[in-house]
């Protein structure tokens, strides 16, 4: 493996985590062992993959619990494994914390509210994966290595005083469904400002402060240049407003200014 390659990465944060990406991967091999991270946010998903890439690693998998999860992580394991092998070992890497609300909670806790409450216990943000949402609870995906204590933890605060909390396997998550909705809007340019605006449905100012922020992605990297040009297969995720799908630049109205139909993650 090249560790030259890192000298290219000038972000101090991701040449860590690049660097720690290649102890895993060769220590998979020399220890004849599984070894994986921490879960990896989307943006930091697609630096490690483009970096594997470039280092021609080949045995590992990435794993978030179910297809389209947001947050994953990289296992690595040595050439005498399979991945067949790998995903029967994930139950000792990944498990669900269950939380099961009483019928007078139903429906009034959001991913914030599940979030905010491991949090509160001092876990670390990346010891947690994506958190299934439903009316009566939700699925948190979660390091094993946690979950016994967030078993005994969560209970004592009140808003999870009076709910069912359990530990279950990754295999019995919550079935998650990826629902969208296509519509169109209508923008002066394909400038990313213009699109933001129209997107979050706030002012020009105010999609300026939202990309300042560094709250706008785009296909996962985090992109702060207000001029930067949208095209056609763009993926823009807006933290707290969600993501979206440059579909098709569909024509011009009277006037010229662009048609873009979107295919938003409801």
């Amino acid at each position: 493996m090249n560790r030259e390659l890192l000298s290219e990465y000038k972000n101090k944060d991701e040449k860590m985590l690049l660097a720690q990406i290649l102890d895993k991967a060769e220590n998979a091999n020399k220890k004849n062992k599984i070894e994986y991270t921490d879960f990896l946010d989307m943006a930091q998903v697609e630096l490690v993959q483009k970096f594997i890439k470039k280092q021609e690693i080949k045995n590992y998998i990435s794993y978030g619990g179910y297809e389209d999860a947001e947050r994953k992580i990289f296992v690595f394991y040595p050439e005498k494994f399979n991945e067949q092998v790998v995903e029967k070992n994930l139950v000792n890497i990944v498990q669900i914390i269950r939380i099961k609300l009483p019928d007078d909670l139903n429906g009034k806790y959001t991913h914030r509210d599940y979030l905010g409450g491991v949090m509160k216990l001092g876990v670390k943000r990346e010891k947690i994966g994506d958190i299934i949402v439903e009316s009566d609870g939700a699925d948190i995906i979660v390091s094993k290595e946690i979950t016994k204590f967030l078993l005994e933890n969560l209970g004592e605060l009140t808003r999870f005083s009076k709910s069912t909390i359990t530990i279950e396997n990754i295999q019995d998550l919550r079935k998650v469904e990826v629902r969208k909705e296509e519509l169109e809007i209508i923008v002066s340019s394909l400038r990313l400002d213009n699109v933001i605006s129209e997107l979050a449905r706030c002012s020009r100012n105010k999609a300026l402060e939202i990309i300042n922020m560094e709250r706008v992605f785009i296909n996962f990297q985090v992109e702060t240049k207000k001029t930067k040009q949208i095209k056609a297969g763009d993926i823009i995720t807006i933290r707290g407003k969600g993501r979206f799908v440059i579909k098709e630049l569909v024509g011009q109205t009277k006037s010229g200014r662009t048609i873009i139909k979107i295919e938003k993650f409801v």
